[in-house]
């Protein structure tokens, strides 16, 4: 069923489904970010802020970082990852915002960070988020990265069984901080992978 998917990169007319998947992915995190911007976006959706972010270029959180499933025309899923940059020892590390704070501690400076992957319902389970952490895999493997690094959600059993199937394994754990705009609770997960690894038999 996967020949019907074609995978490639993602242009900037593809910012607001990216920002869409982004929703599905974080379980609200994204949009609580997207909230922190609104005094500079009247006017604007969350979703509408989020495309915007993600139709930047040169930076991270952008749709040049990004793969997408297409269907017919239509995008179904999207996976988004970037090099960490090295931990800069003069960072100030009294101005993360609490309800981030948890997502900031878990972060492998050096490692390329698959920031999101996701699907839209009835897409699942077709073996396109294995593509995608492989393509991650030969992204990170370009760019000189040793290790993938990724944040999952303790109740996401589905994704966490995906990740150990292709290496990752968990190195340390935060706990979700309560927000009207986050629909999960409990504990957010780090989980790496070796790049020169791959998936579990």
């Amino acid at each position: 069923m996967t020949d019907a998917i074609t995978i490639r990169r993602a242009r900037r007319d593809d910012a607001r489904a990216v920002a869409e998947l982004f929703s599905i992915a974080s379980d609200g995190v994204a949009e609580y970010l997207w909230s922190t911007f609104q005094a500079d976006h009247p006017g604007l959706s969350l979703i509408e802020i989020g495309a915007r972010r993600y139709a930047r270029e040169n930076t991270p959180f952008s749709y040049q970082h990004c793969r997408v499933a297409e269907a017919g025309g239509r995008v179904v899923g999207m996976v988004h990852g970037f090099v960490m940059p090295p931990a800069d020892p003069d960072a100030e590390t009294g101005n993360v915002d609490p309800v981030l704070a948890p997502y900031a501690a878990l972060e492998v400076p050096g490692s390329f960070y698959i920031s999101a992957i996701a699907l839209l319902p009835g897409f699942r389970g077709q073996g396109i988020g294995a593509r995608f952490l492989e393509m991650a895999r030969d992204a990170a493997r370009a760019q000189g990265c040793p290790q993938l690094s990724l944040g999952v959600f303790d109740a996401n059993d589905g994704a966490r069984r995906l990740y150990a199937r292709h290496g990752f394994r968990e190195i340390a754990r935060a706990t979700v901080v309560p927000h009207a705009l986050i629909h999960v609770t409990g504990e957010v997960i780090l989980m790496v992978a070796d790049v020169e690894q791959g998936a579990g038999v």
